[in-house]
């Protein structure tokens, strides 16, 4: 059988991981082929460097689109992140709409904020549009702040610390049950952390977690969403899917906090990504 594909749309950064420096490499461990459409190309992130430079993509997204569909191509899923403009989520969103469809599962991760803030480049009103791509998701990916943003909730209301409570936010996000939800930066125990997983195919919230690591560190929850697109696309359900991206992503950050790394620079992943691709297989083979 072929490899299967996904369309990541994504920001690329020459330095610091992040974005598709995690994507690709991620989603080729795992077998699948990744087929990137950059949003901008930046010279480094901007979490914890100053003077980058940045080339904005915005203008090549839909002729990217436009050839893509003249070649007929068709992907197993859609993988989206971090977007710099309200023009830049229309043309996602009218990307999705070319190209999903059944057995074509849109992940979007709606990268909007963390520590109970938007980051400083999102508006309300882009958080309103990332509101309006995210509708269209199959599944998405938020973190606590990002749950509170696209619900119109103050974060501090966004009580994490119960099942009852993982629950209640899991599936309020589903939209009445008619996407998938993956949240994440679930703690319901000391040491360990994961994400409430609501599944529109069951109706369930089930629960996956890792030991935590020390540290934090740029780039953990693109690999994290990345692990899980890819595992979707691999034929695992939507937990399995999670517990194997906690799983790596826990590995890869308890590798990173035992080396003198500066947190700017990401999560140092790509010596383990051998691990991902064997447990992949082996349980392919399986």
């Amino acid at each position: 059988m072929p490899a299967p594909r996904i369309a990541a749309i994504h920001d690329l950064s020459g330095f610091g991981r992040c974005s598709l420096t995690i994507v690709i490499p991620a989603l080729s461990a795992m077998g699948v082929q990744c087929c990137p459409l950059p949003t901008a190309y930046l010279s480094t992130h901007t979490g914890g460097f100053e003077g980058n430079t940045f080339l904005d993509l915005t203008d090549q997204m839909a002729p990217v689109t436009a050839h893509w569909r003249s070649l007929g191509l068709t992907f197993d899923a859609i993988y989206t992140g971090f977007m710099g403009s309200r023009e830049q989520m229309a043309l996602t969103a009218e990307f999705l709409l070319t190209f999903r469809r059944p057995g074509c599962p849109a992940v979007v991760d709606p990268v909007m904020g963390d520590h109970g803030r938007p980051y400083r480049t999102y508006t309300p009103d882009m958080c309103a549009a990332m509101g309006e791509l995210a509708a269209l998701a199959d599944v998405i990916t938020p973190n606590r702040t990002e749950a509170a943003l696209l619900l119109g909730e103050d974060c501090e209301s966004i009580s994490l610390k119960t099942e009852a409570d993982c629950r209640r936010w899991a599936e309020a996000l589903s939209l009445d049950g008619r996407r998938s939800v993956v949240l994440t930066g679930v703690s319901l125990e000391p040491g360990r952390v994961g994400a409430a997983c609501f599944d529109r195919d069951t109706g369930c919230t089930d629960f996956a977690s890792a030991p935590l690591a020390p540290g934090q560190f740029h780039g953990t929850g693109d690999l994290f969403s990345s692990v899980l697109a890819g595992a979707l696309v691999r034929e695992r359900s939507l937990i399995e899917a999670a517990q194997m991206a906690a799983d790596f992503t826990s590995l890869c950050a308890a590798r990173t906090g035992k080396q003198d790394i500066p947190r700017r620079e990401g999560i140092d992943f790509e010596p383990l990504l051998w691990r991902l691709g064997k447990e992949i297989m082996e349980e392919d083979d399986d």
